[in-house]
């Protein structure tokens, strides 16, 4: 099981029998919401838990996102160190397994999640991870819960919290996993890796695989492991700044197997890193990296305005990567971005690079009055659509349980308008990169075929000028590009080129 790390035996009772909290049923939920809001007045006496139990809160009251809310609430903490990379454990931890965690919690407590209290369930949630996922010690995880659920104002459930936990104990974590997900159907083997099915399902399909045979669950299972597992910290050097290599030797880390201005970094706070401060380097999954030069190294004919156009380009990353390469090609970058504050972020990440940011609709560039596009039109364009993120549910640990299959359909219809702007304002010659953070077949191939249909748009092959892919699977996927954090180490990306027709 992926993030799995198992304890010693001495650490554990032998008792394999079907354990029921003594206390499980004395408890209901019964308090009213705004008291489930109610904050510690004096903590639990557990700094680090307490900030990580504060932002588990946030995300189940206030539909906070994990990723944003643990780094301000470390930061008003002053918590720094070994500690926060205690606390980002836990908290992102908990949040990836919420599903499998619940299957297991509502066996234990011997009822449905949804009848237990919230702040008890966040606590339970909680202590289980650090149990069933964590060498943390069972005594402590246990304690410490307990502690919270009083601290956070539910403590009529301290009893309750106490009793699914210590029944927790009494079995080893992979006799509960297979007891709430037994067998290989694709629904068993979602649970296991902390993934609803459907996710699973999408999975499957985009890697090409059928998960009703050996080979093809095997696949299946190695992707979704990986996709559950903590992913460590990708760096950008910035192209014609600093090089990858300099980067590595700065930082200490490791460079990249794909991008040559990748670096990897296991731990640590790369907002403190010197060449991240001074912008010559950004935090940047190396699929990003990719994207990027993607967008900049396809060929396009030789008489076509120094102008690049970064269509959907909030918060601003691959912005500022092409915008590098932009510099040293003496080229300009529009970037067009339709929420204000979104645009805002865009400035600061640009500063002193050649780019002219616009608040406006990439479906409707004739409407950006600010916009002096070149008649001809542009030589690049990068359209990374807003998509489902099911690519990026590594790094919003919360996202897997929060979305819907129902969620793709509009957005589907949102991609096409934009590729289909992005092909109408590109110069004949000229190349579109369409990009998404998610392996989704209607989000990706579908849309870029159906568009390259309908517009005579012509389907490059995006592999040949990424050669460092050579040896993963890009023979399975060309003429794109589909990573997978199973064979690539990054997000599940995807991307395709297109040359606009002549006419």
């Amino acid at each position: 099981m992926a993030g799995f790390r198992s304890r010693s035996e001495s650490a554990r009772s032998g008792n394999t029998q079907k354990d029921k909290p003594s206390r499980a049923t004395g408890y209901q939920q019964r308090r009213p919401a705004h008291k489930q809001r109610k904050s510690r007045s004096q903590g639990s006496g557990d700094k680090v838990r307490d900030v990580v139990f504060g932002v588990l809160r946030a995300v189940t009251v206030d539909d906070a996102f994990g990723n944003l809310a643990l780094p301000k609430a470390l930061r008003e903490a002053g918590i720094k160190g070994r500690d926060a990379a205690f606390a980002t454990e836990l908290t992102y931890g908990t949040l990836r397994a919420r599903g499998l965690l619940d299957a297991i919690i509502a066996d234990a407590a011997g009822r449905e999640v949804q009848k237990i209290d919230s702040v008890a369930l966040d606590a339970l949630r909680l202590g289980a991870y650090q149990i069933l996922r964590t060498r943390v010690e069972n005594h402590a995880a246990v304690n410490t819960s307990v502690e919270l659920v009083k601290a956070f104002g539910a403590g009529q459930a301290s009893g309750f919290v106490n009793g699914v936990l210590r029944a927790l104990t009494r079995k080893k974590p992979e006799q509960w996993v297979e007891r709430v997900a037994p067998g290989d159907s694709l629904g068993a083997l979602a649970l296991r890796n902390a993934h609803p099915e459907w996710i699973a399902e999408v999975f499957a399909d985009a890697l090409g695989v059928d998960p009703t045979t050996d080979s093809g669950r095997a696949e299946l299972e190695r992707a979704l492991a990986a996709d559950d597992a903590r992913p460590i910290v990708h760096l950008a050097a910035r192209p014609g700044q600093i090089s990858g290599e300099e980067l590595a030797l700065i930082t200490g880390g490791t460079e990249g197997k794909y991008s040559p201005y990748a670096v990897y970094l296991d731990d640590g706070a790369p907002g403190e890193i010197a060449p991240v401060r001074e912008g010559m380097a950004s935090v940047q999954d190396e699929g990003s990296q990719l994207i990027g030069l993607a967008t900049t190294r396809v060929p396009v004919a030789a008489d076509l305005p120094a102008r690049w156009l970064d269509l959907c380009a909030g918060p601003g990353g691959k912005t500022a990567f092409i915008a590098s390469v932009a510099l040293s090609e003496q080229a300009k970058v529009d970037a067009i971005e339709i929420a204000e504050h979104r645009a805002k972020l865009i400035q600061q990440t640009v500063r002193d690079l050649p780019v002219n940011v616009h608040v406006g609709d990439g479906r409707k560039l004739e409407a950006i009055r600010d916009l002096d596009a070149p008649e001809q039109g542009f030589a690049r364009v990068l359209v990374d659509a807003p998509c489902s993120g099911l690519g990026a549910l590594r790094r919003r640990p919360e996202a897997r349980w929060n979305k819907d299959p129902k969620d793709i359909a509009p957005l589907v219809t949102l991609q096409r308008e934009l590729l289909t702007s992005a092909l109408a304002a590109t110069a004949p010659g000229g190349v579109v990169i369409y990009s998404t953070c998610s392996p989704h077949p209607q989000e990706t191939s579908e849309v870029v075929r159906s568009i390259a249909a309908r517009t005579g748009a012509e389907i490059l092959d995006v592999t040949e000028f990424l050669p460092e892919l050579a040896d993963t699977n890009t023979d399975r996927t060309a003429p794109f590009v589909q990573l997978w954090p199973h064979i690539h180490g990054t997000d599940a990306m995807f991307f395709a080129a297109l040359r606009p027709a002549d006419n």
